[in-house]
């Protein structure tokens, strides 16, 4: 892609987050992101490349080994010209959500990250001419805290989604709770799996989107009401899993290409598509306790038939959901484990505030940072080196919690299947696909007090306003694995 020569009026909005702004191109499969600030808050060309630098580094050497090469593209920085930035800006400005305005995009410094847009396929170039589906999921945490620092009963039976969940609908983020819980999704068996995209699909919120040729057509737009309209997404999919137009229209077939297209997630989920190990990372924590959440509404159907058995058939350990759920698990202690910590860090920073770059707060996150991050163990023996590694552990974990993965399909023909190019096959289609990850900046060390008391707002929530109110029954349900265990695993 040669700077000089692109046009503004080839790119278009893409989205953003809360530090940067996304926008891709029309016809290459490319996406350039753009930090954003404050108006008043300026920065310097060298601080914004310091801080693009870091973020890609932050993918390159650390993310990279613990999800593997083929999921994680950390892309590149380029310099634009000042006025084909300015121009750009001047386009989008009126297609971003007046919530989002109150940062401004850099126009100032004319750097910017060049990414591969994760609504295409990433790996197989032959199908690029075909129509192509994406569908983002924001999986979320998939596992209960197995920490001994929990002070509340409650954080080791329901899962911190499910808490959130209420909390989110009395302050009126959303109209409704979803039937969606991340241990359904992390567990490996086809039957929870489906329940939990299933609920996805019923109430997305910020947690899936699906995209035809780069274009939203389901899931929300910030904090704006979801496109939730099933006989809609139906008309959008039908050509990629009916394309001889073979079955009728109506509720049955709505219900029908929805079933294909959790099916397609599915094996898209529990697929390898990395052939090499996650870099040479010994040992991660798998929890081997509590596998299933009180609140899940697939387990209180359960329940209700008069079932208590939950099976986990385990997810496949070359699969991007068991990476992700391994990173996630670098959270050992949870957050009121990790507290005293972070405070412990915070007081020697005020006493000697020029060791914040010795300690690699801010970066550079390098190999050296990374081979920080193996050291599991769990006995503090009071230093400031035990504190900041449980800290840096932490935001890792925070960042794959709040990760979003991107599976990318695109209908192929027999003979251009091989064994080199992953493949799902449904009732009347096949697909290859490729899964990748999205969302990897470090979660910030300052965001560490917000969670610490955002924690503590879910659970008392949760516990004043919907426990009690839940059905007894469920609070002796399945106490006889209510012990957790930590082991480490090798890979």
């Amino acid at each position: 892609m040669e700077v000089e020569k692109m046009d503004e009026n080839e790119w278009k909005y893409h989205g953003e987050g809360n530090q940067s702004l996304v926008v891709s191109h029309c016809q290459r499969c490319v996406v350039l992101r753009f930090l954003k600030f404050p108006p008043n808050q300026n920065k310097t060309p060298e601080e914004i490349l310091h801080h693009l630098q870091n973020i890609v580094d932050f993918g390159k050497h650390v993310m990279k080994q613990f999800f593997g090469e083929n999921y994680v593209h950390h892309g590149e920085i380029i310099q634009l010209p000042l006025d084909f930035v300015r121009q750009l800006c001047l386009k989008i400005q009126p297609e971003r959500p007046e919530c989002r305005c109150d940062k401004d995009m850099d126009t100032l410094s004319g750097y910017a990250m060049c990414l591969p847009n994760l609504t295409r396929l990433q790996t197989f170039r032959f199908a690029e001419h075909r129509p192509i589906l994406c569908i983002e999921i924001k999986p979320k945490c998939g596992f209960i805290p197995f920490s001994s620092h929990v002070s509340q009963e409650i954080k080791h039976k329901v899962c911190r989604y499910c808490m959130h969940q209420h909390l989110k609908v009395a302050n009126g983020k959303w109209k409704r709770p979803s039937k969606y819980c991340p241990l359904d999704l992390f567990s490996g068996n086809k039957q929870r799996m489906h329940f939990a995209l299933k609920s996805l699909l019923q109430e997305a919120q910020n947690n899936l989107k699906i995209f035809k040729n780069g274009e939203l057509i389901y899931g929300c737009k910030d904090d704006q009401d979801c496109v939730s309209d099933w006989n809609e997404l139906a008309r959008h999919l039908k050509p990629f899993f009916f394309p001889s137009n073979g079955l009728v229209s109506g509720p049955h077939c709505t219900r029908t290409i929805v079933k294909e297209l959790i099916h397609v997630i599915t094996m898209a989920l529990l697929s390898s598509t990395d052939t090499c190990r996650a870099g040479d990372m010994k040992t991660v924590p798998i929890s081997q306790g509590r596998s299933y959440c009180e609140a899940s509404a697939f387990n209180k159907e359960l329940v209700r038939n008069g079932k208590h058995k939950l099976e986990s058939s385990g997810l496949p350990r070359g699969c991007l959901l068991y990476k992700t759920l391994q990173a996630q698990m670098l959270d050992m202690l949870d957050i009121e484990g990790l507290y005293p910590l972070y405070s412990r860090v915070e007081q020697y920073l005020e006493e000697f505030p020029e060791e914040r770059s010795t300690l690699q707060i801010d970066g550079p996150y390098n190999e050296a940072f990374y081979e920080k991050l193996l050291d599991l163990s769990l006995e503090d023996d009071g230093t400031v080196a035990f504190a900041l590694t449980k800290v840096q552990q932490y935001r890792i974990a925070m960042t794959a919690k709040d990760c979003s993965i991107m599976i990318a399909l695109s209908t192929c023909l027999q003979d251009e299947c091989s064994e080199e190019r992953p493949v799902v096959l449904t009732s009347k289609s096949r697909f290859t696909f490729s899964v990748s990850v999205l969302d990897l900046d470090l979660k910030p060390y300052e965001s560490i007090p917000h969670q610490y008391k955002l924690d503590g707002e879910i659970v008392n929530y949760y516990l004043k306003n919907v426990q009690a109110k839940d059905d007894p029954v469920m609070s002796n349900l399945f106490k006889e694995n209510e012990d957790c265990t930590l082991v480490l695993h090798k890979v």
